[in-house]
């Protein structure tokens, strides 16, 4: 069994995009790009809102390419590798292999998959987040804090939400990132 854990790569102040929906501010360097790599083969499944697999579905062909950096042909393969669900009710279709639509979030349905998964579920994006927040079925939150404040935008957590949490474990990159890893407390 594994776990279901929401992780985000956002800015100080809690954000996942700025107000025009940019994010290039939060692109992994080569030490925390290798990091996640390393802690994503843990990972058997991805859940995914449409927006972030609009993002994600690059990884099906970025990092093939003969002058790819080492940590991004890594990603891409450990991406590619594994399955994904993308949860929507306006994409038409998905067009990456190992992913399936489905129209409806249902907790209990999602609960059955971490239940069966091989590894970690990761759930990305931060509406599709907040409803297994608030349906309470998140194990752990990881979060990849960058060392800037944009103050405002898409938030990396919902407003009006209550989870009390354990720290797990810290780790600080060079470039200034802090990613935190938390133990939902049920």
């Amino acid at each position: 069994m594994g776990h279901l854990v929401y992780t985000g790569i956002g800015s100080l102040d809690g954000y996942v995009a700025d107000v025009d929906g940019g994010f290039d501010w939060a692109a992994p360097d080569e030490e925390v790009h290798a990091f996640v790599n390393e802690r994503d083969r843990a990972v058997s499944l991805e859940l995914y809102g449409r927006r972030l697999y609009d993002v994600m579905r690059v990884w099906e062909t970025y990092g093939t390419e003969p002058d790819s950096h080492p940590v991004e042909r890594e990603y891409g393969e450990i991406w590619r590798g594994r399955d994904k669900v993308v949860y929507s009710t306006t994409l038409p279709e998905v067009t990456t292999t190992r992913t399936r639509l489905a129209r409806d979030f249902d907790p209990a349905a999602v609960r059955r998959l971490v239940e069966h998964a091989t590894g970690d579920v990761n759930i990305g994006g931060p509406e599709l987040a907040a409803h297994a927040l608030r349906a309470g079925i998140v194990d752990r939150l990881e979060y990849y804090a960058h060392p800037v404040v944009i103050g405002g935008g898409s938030r990396w957590l919902p407003d009006g939400l209550r989870v009390d949490l354990r720290l797990l474990g810290t780790n600080r990159f060079a470039c200034g990132v802090v990613h935190l890893e938390y133990a939902v407390v049920a």
